[in-house]
């Protein structure tokens, strides 16, 4: 019995075991990136006069996506992997550039589909990548790997600045990395949170600008081993610096196309200035009500009340036999007591 728990139910050092099948704990801080991501972009959805609903549509196609993406990003720029072995994804190699890239792409394709504002979607989207990131890299800490040069100083030796490697202490970029993005993900979700002017989309191309900037310093200084670098090409820190500089000049062009038609490169000198006036949702049949988190929720009635939960089976006729039954015997108790006096 013992021998078969621990074959149904155990873990190791790679992760944990479920009816003898092995889950990795990388693959377990990945997947906890994204339930966090895709729980705070609902809520900054509803924040922002979204319907929340519309993250799971996103859900759907983009993390498949974006799981494609990184492994092809990964089996095209790494000499080591190769495109033979795309499907061999438990073998390791996943790009986190590739996976973002896929991801946005996926989303503008869902976004045209269902006629959905693809910059107000991707503002309280993409910003929550950041901490997705932040969580998944402890899969780095786990598998023991994208970490920086050797650290000679006993002095610098200690976790978080390093982490122990073998017989040897490495930079622990993998966490840098993530405290990094954990600021940047505070500052964008703030601004998320608070800000209501026009245009939509300058938050998702300051992510491009954070991102692309960081991995951009970092890539030349991890480990040797954890650089790629296809035929002296460094495929990851270009794509950073693409980033960067789509950013840029994605916030740049917002801005005139915002002046142009409202007078103004930030909110609006002929109209409303509001970025998300009008509530949004794929589904056009669904009617927005108040709510304390939607900015806009003064402009709309009240939720309507909760609808009463009947027991199996029954229905608004029966309910109201029922009623009427209670009030004729009511009816008929104060007669029997009218006639004994």
């Amino acid at each position: 019995m013992g021998s078969l728990l621990a074959v149904t139910f155990g873990h190791n050092d790679r992760g944990i075991i479920l009816f003898g099948f092995e889950i990795y704990y990388y693959a377990l801080c990945i997947v906890a990136g994204m339930i966090v991501a895709a729980a705070l972009s609902a809520l900054l959805m509803k924040r922002r006069n979204m319907s929340p609903d519309f993250i799971f549509t996103l859900f759907v196609f983009c993390i498949p996506s974006a799981i494609v993406g990184a492994r092809l990003f990964s089996c095209l720029t790494d000499p080591d992997i190769g495109i033979k072995a795309f499907f061999r994804i438990r073998e390791g190699g996943m790009s986190i550039t590739g996976g973002v890239l896929f991801g946005v792409g996926a989303g503008l394709l869902v976004c045209l589909a269902t006629k959905v504002n693809f910059l107000r979607a991707a503002d309280c989207v993409v910003v929550t990548i950041l901490i997705a990131q932040a969580i998944g890299r402890w899969g780095n800490y786990v598998n023991e790997e994208v970490y920086g040069g050797v650290v000679t100083n006993p002095a610098l030796q200690w976790f978080p600045l390093a982490v122990h490697i073998g017989e040897e202490w490495h930079y622990a970029f993998f966490f840098i990395e993530g405290c990094i993005n954990v600021v940047g993900f505070a500052i964008l979700f703030a601004m998320a949170w608070f800000r209501k002017v026009k245009p939509n989309g300058i938050l998702m191309c300051l992510y491009f600008v954070w991102y692309g900037t960081v991995r951009t310093v970092m890539e030349p200084l991890r480990d040797p081993a954890y650089i790629l670098d296809n035929g002296g090409v460094m495929w990851s820190q270009i794509f950073a610096v693409m980033m960067v500089g789509f950013g840029i000049c994605g916030c740049l062009l917002l801005m005139i196309f915002n002046f142009k038609k409202e007078g103004a490169f930030v909110g609006s000198k002929r109209g409303d200035p509001c970025a998300f006036t009008n509530f949004l949702s794929s589904d056009k049949k669904e009617t927005p009500y108040y709510s304390k988190i939607n900015m806009m929720g003064a402009n709309y009635p009240p939720r309507p009340p909760k609808q009463k939960k009947y027991r199996r089976g029954e229905t608004d006729e029966k309910i109201d036999e029922k009623i009427d039954e209670k009030i004729d015997e009511k009816t008929d108790e104060k007669t029997d007591g009218e006639e004994e006096q």
